[in-house]
């Protein structure tokens, strides 16, 4: 199982969110700990070594280390957002 680990921007962006929506995407990521890159929602970004995670209108920016078993979350936010 993948251990999940927040970077110290993206904590802050998620502390800040709405209690619903930090709901969701807690769940989400609990869901992704068993194999993330079967996930569908997981796309890999072009010319990046990154991930995305769709969560409704919100993106998780994430970095999966298979070798290590440790999924990084980069930074998350609005989609309209994100990728700036």
């Amino acid at each position: 199982m993948y251990e999940i680990i927040f970077f110290e921007r993206a904590e802050k962006q998620f502390k800040k969110l709405p209690f619903e929506i930090r709901e969701r995407i807690s769940n989400v990521l609990e869901r992704i700990k068993i194999r993330p890159l079967q996930f569908d929602a997981i796309k890999k970004l072009v010319n990046s070594p990154y991930y995305r995670l769709r969560v409704g209108d919100y993106r998780i920016i994430l970095d999966i280390q298979q070798n290590k078993l440790i999924v990084f979350v980069i930074e998350l936010g609005h989609r309209k957002n994100i990728y700036k």
